[in-house]
């Protein structure tokens, strides 16, 4: 089928900005970006005051599959990556098991070509089992179609280990995905180290465990030229350490999430479990410092860290909560608070490609993939728990209230977001 987008304000990436411009998609391509195209055979679709944008691109996502398929997996979250307006995502490999070997990459393009209705991208593991003993195999995985490697959730704590797993991957430039965590300081941690954790009683997770993790890998980095890219950033400090690499000519990346842009530390002052996350929620000076360093390039992306969990493992004591927030949903609306629809663009979609290597993704343009996000931005709506389509709902964002919607998202020429409904595209 052919699909015609009319009178949309379509992103224009290079130059940063929306022009009113028609789309023409025939199969899986964008073959024409211009005014006042025609073509009979097309089906259309009015994008009158709308905003036409890639498709967005998540960089960093659980889907729990294989494993905890109650929480999550291959169709649910791409049911709920459709509503947020992402039509490409990469999922972490801290699964059980953990995606450390070329079958468990195969069986996730599998289940996802059989089932999802977004692409779904597997992040292979860096250590056997994430258990930072003994490399993975990942010239295998990467043969057999991971587009990066992690051992997210934990951090690879052995230098040596983490040198050697840096110059394998120059044999292809392959990307590495980094959680900086130094667990010797945040064991048994639960939030922010602060006043809040002072107030509340709880254990605090200091900013120095991300901050000296993140200073170690940009060393190994600069040392071995390997391409990194570090993921949630959540606190000033590692920002500006960032930025400093950035200058020195490392081949360095980074990313934060929706929720560090949103929240602070208050938001656990309830003991309101759907805010405990990892790394923590932390202060106003480091929301701000971060929403700077997106405006300024120092951070390249957004990545939603989407982390469901079932209800028994946050409808619990708050030390034995689990951590983590979904966040396909609510990841565009959450950027639109702060951000212009041109740059979430960059920062959700065109950036995120570069990084991953996906040269015929996030920009609309004759040759490009036909992954297409058409956005109502004056439209208002509140998330509701019935209406949350993952099948975990510890959000912190419940009730929340926000403008700006997915109307239509097209994923390789087909419609599988219409009028604001899912539509099953298998």
């Amino acid at each position: 089928m052919k699909l015609l987008i009319k009178n949309g304000n379509v992103a224009d990436l290079k130059k940063k900005d929306f022009k009113i411009r028609d789309v023409l998609i025939e199969g899986e391509k964008i073959v024409q970006v211009a005014e006042n195209i025609k073509d009979s055979k097309a089906r259309v679709i009015d994008a009158s005051c709308l905003y036409v944008l890639p498709g967005l691109i998540d960089l960093h996502a659980h889907i729990r599959e294989p494993g905890r398929e109650d929480e999550e997996d291959v169709f649910s979250a791409s049911c709920a990556a459709v509503k947020g307006g992402f039509t490409t995502i990469c999922c972490m490999p801290n699964t059980s098991p953990a995606i450390d070997n070329a079958g468990l990459v195969k069986y996730i393009f599998e289940k996802a070509q059989q089932l999802a209705m977004v692409d779904i991208l597997p992040i292979g593991a860096i250590t056997k089992n994430r258990a930072g003993l003994e490399l993975s195999e990942m010239l295998k995985m990467w043969v057999a179609g991971a587009v990066g490697f992690s051992d997210d959730g934990n951090w690879v704590k052995n230098s040596l280990m983490m040198r050697r797993a840096m110059e394998y991957s120059l044999m292809h430039e392959m990307l590495l995905i980094l959680h900086c965590e130094d667990e010797d300081l945040s064991k048994d941690g639960v939030i922010n180290e602060g006043m809040v954790s002072l107030k509340m009683g709880l254990s605090g997770i200091p900013r120095e465990s991300e901050v000296i993790s993140v200073k170690r890998d940009i060393e190994l980095a600069k040392l071995t030229g390997a391409k990194i890219h570090i993921t949630h950033l959540s606190c000033k400090e590692s920002v500006d350490a960032v930025n400093e690499a950035k200058k020195q000519g490392v081949n360095i990346t980074a990313d934060t999430a929706p929720h560090y842009l949103a929240l602070t530390e208050e938001a656990v002052l309830d003991y309101n479990t759907n805010a405990k996350i990892n790394p923590p929620l932390r202060l106003e000076e480091d929301r701000m410092s971060l929403i700077k360093a997106l405006k300024d390039g120092v951070i390249d992306a957004i990545a939603t860290d989407h982390a469901p969990h079932s209800d028994e493992e946050k409808d619990c004591e708050f030390n034995l909560a689990s951590f983590g927030i979904t966040g396909f949903e609510t990841a565009l609306a959450i950027g639109m608070k702060n951000f212009e629809l041109i740059d979430l663009a960059e920062k959700m979609s065109y950036n995120p490609a570069k990084i991953l290597g996906l040269h015929d993704k996030g920009e609309i343009n004759p040759g490009f993939i036909a992954d297409v996000l058409i956005v109502d931005s004056g439209m208002k709506w509140k998330l509701l728990e019935e209406e949350v389509v993952s099948k975990s709902k510890n959000t912190p964002f419940l009730n929340w209230e926000f403008k700006g919607k997915v109307k239509h998202l097209i994923h390789k020429g087909a419609v599988v977001m219409d009028n604001f409904e899912i539509k099953e595209v298998i």
